[in-house]
């Protein structure tokens, strides 16, 4: 069995609990042991290093710490949790003073350093690459059957923060969700943001990114849209109304995590599965 330290983000266990439900039956299908990391902290959502960059940089550094001292790579759910760890990573390799510094710091109050072993996985790379599409395909109970549009977010699209995929259009999602029995949609907005964190201090222009994003999906003939990053899916999902709103767009479309739409189609929670398809028929129609 695999073995990856967990890191939920800060959404999964609060705003988000779709995706902590789904995220611990898949992985057990897969073979995934998930390895909890008890004494992690926020790595910041890119707010704490709005004021300081080497205070978020530094709870990043002791989350990955965590996760190093059990040799295991951290994996999260969240697009934006991980870009923040794989830059952070990043920032250690190329700036050894910068790096020493952080360590220095973390030692102080925790008694660990970060040596730049453990590296960041998003779910998408980590099942993609590590645990294979075909592997996945056999797996499948619920072949999803709709016509999806996958929605990256820019985050983890980031220089250094995508694995294998292509930067500028990624496809890992779309062959993610073809070998799960569903029909990809390609759509411009796939890699925009819908500013997430701005939701709080310029609402009306983080509604216009999200019906832009929204009404793009369902333009393309989406059936559900599919999201990598469980920040963005609050703007995406909780908001989409008040998006269609402000804007006048259609922004009436399912939206659902990459967790999800994983768990119902490896077997897990069909009723939720059932009812996903009865909203996306209905609202269809």
């Amino acid at each position: 069995m695999a073995k990856v330290a967990y890191y939920p983000g800060n959404v999964a266990r609060a705003g988000a609990s779709e995706v902590e439900d789904c995220i611990q039956p898949l992985c057990k299908i897969l073979g995934i042991d998930l390895i909890e990391l008890p004494k992690a902290s926020s790595d910041g959502a890119n707010i704490i290093r709005q004021t300081s960059q080497r205070l978020q940089d530094a709870l990043v550094a002791r989350n990955l710490a965590l996760a190093e001292q059990k040799g295991l790579d951290i994996m999260t759910p969240c697009a934006t949790s991980h870009a923040i760890m794989a830059e952070t990573a990043m920032s250690f390799k190329k700036d050894p003073v910068y790096a020493s510094s952080l360590n220095n710091l973390i030692a102080r109050h925790s008694k660990i350093e970060y040596a730049g072993e453990s590296k960041s996985w998003h779910l998408l790379h980590y099942l993609v690459e590590e645990i294979g599409l075909d592997k996945l395909n056999e797996l499948v109970k619920n072949p999803i059957g709709m016509k999806v549009a996958c929605y990256y977010g820019p985050n983890m699209q980031r220089e250094g923060c995508c694995s294998g995929d292509d930067p500028f259009m990624p496809s890992y999602m779309e062959q993610l969700i073809e070998a799960l029995g569903g029909t990809s949609v390609e759509f411009d907005s796939k890699c925009s943001s819908v500013g997430a964190p701005a939701l709080l201090s310029l609402e009306k222009s983080a509604l216009r990114m999200t019906a832009d994003v929204l009404s793009d999906a369902v333009s393309n003939g989406a059936d559900i849209l599919v999201t990598a990053c469980t920040l963005s899916h609050q703007n995406l999902d909780s908001y989409q109304t008040k998006a269609g709103k402000v804007t006048g767009k259609n922004t009436s479309i399912p939206v659902v995590h990459l967790t999800e739409i994983l768990a119902f189609a490896l077997g897990v929670f069909p009723d939720r599965f059932a009812q996903l398809r009865t909203r996306a028929k209905l609202i269809g129609s």
